[in-house]
């Protein structure tokens, strides 16, 4: 009887100092150590790379090419680089090394070509549409992503330019000077109705609007209005008579009001699809053009806006 009585207290004090061990991990109640913190991007050799100078912000760096050799036009308004028709690269730091994003503004038959620049580059494509209807010739949007090695995703986004510069020299397309188009509406007026401000360049009045409601992350990395997260419209004309081109961004659960509010405004919603791929949460876009009165046209828009977590008050 003692015997299992000293076998029976040596399994207890056993189990005892099991449960006291240290374990590894963080002890109860304490937060985990937080991810580290990727270096800066080295802006310098994206330069280098692309062959342009970018732009810097908040520790992200966009390269933006206006496409300045495309002369595109849609129910007599002529389309210029502020109004939509302008290549970009956003770059920013990653756990991975960098995530980089872009748009391509691509004729149709150089699709097939840099896609495969792309593709051999390492670079994905995570979308592909058009942002008009009726344009003359037909312009299409190729949106770019990848993740790795900063270098390695500069070249990916060089080797596409480089295809796209060679098959518009092909074709005997070259770069020209723009006067900008002619646009007399005042630009308050817009302002008040839609309740954001805007900046004009080369008569194209462009409100860009940022979703501070969502916080949307890829790949570790927040996206923000700088890397293409944003609803945007660009008008121009005159008060009678004006344009507007733009891009709703939209969670999903937004997407069928502001298609009813636009369209219920006499705004065509000419294109709705994805940007990203593995984004989160979902986020869709949507793009529209309108033509008629520009006050009559800045209220659609606000009815838009309206249905979406963005409407604001004199606001970029």
């Amino acid at each position: 009887m003692k015997s299992l009585v000293w076998v029976l207290l040596i399994v207890l004090a056993g189990g005892m100092l099991l449960c006291s061990a240290p374990t590894t991990g963080s002890p109860a109640g304490e937060t985990p150590p937080a991810e580290p913190v990727p270096p800066p991007l080295d802006t310098g050799l994206i330069d280098q790379i692309i062959g342009t100078k970018g732009v810097e912000q908040q520790g992200q760096y966009k390269a933006s090419i206006p496409q300045t050799d495309l002369s595109v036009s849609v129910d007599r308004f002529r389309i210029i680089p502020p109004m939509g028709l302008t290549s970009w690269a956003a770059f920013a730091p990653a756990p991975q090394g960098a995530i980089v994003m872009g748009d391509l503004v691509l004729q149709e038959d150089e699709i097939k070509s840099v896609e495969q620049a792309l593709i051999a580059s390492g670079l994905a494509v995570s979308g592909l549409h058009n942002h008009f209807v009726r344009d003359t010739p037909k312009t299409m949007f190729m949106h770019i992503h990848g993740v790795g090695q900063l270098a390695t995703l500069a070249r990916g986004v060089r080797a596409a330019l480089d295809k796209v510069k060679e098959l518009r020299q092909a074709k005997g397309l070259r770069a020209q000077s723009s006067d900008g188009v002619n646009t007399t509406f005042d630009p308050e007026t817009i302002d008040q109705i839609v309740g954001h401000k805007g900046e004009m360049n080369s008569g194209i009045y462009k409100i860009t609007i940022n979703r501070p409601d969502v916080k949307l992350m890829d790949h570790g990395v927040e996206v923000s209005s700088f890397m293409g997260f944003n609803t945007w419209m660009a008008f121009q004309g005159t008060a009678e008579r004006a344009s507007v081109a733009g891009d709703f961004a939209m969670l999903e659960h937004e997407v069928a009001p502001v298609i009813e509010a636009l369209v219920k405004n006499n705004i065509e919603v000419v294109a709705v699809h994805n940007h990203m791929t593995t984004e989160k949460p979902r986020i869709f876009f949507l793009h529209f053009w309108g033509v008629g009165p520009v006050e009559e046209l800045a209220r659609g828009l606000k009815t838009g806006l309206e249905q979406t977590g963005t409407s604001g008050n004199l606001t970029n």
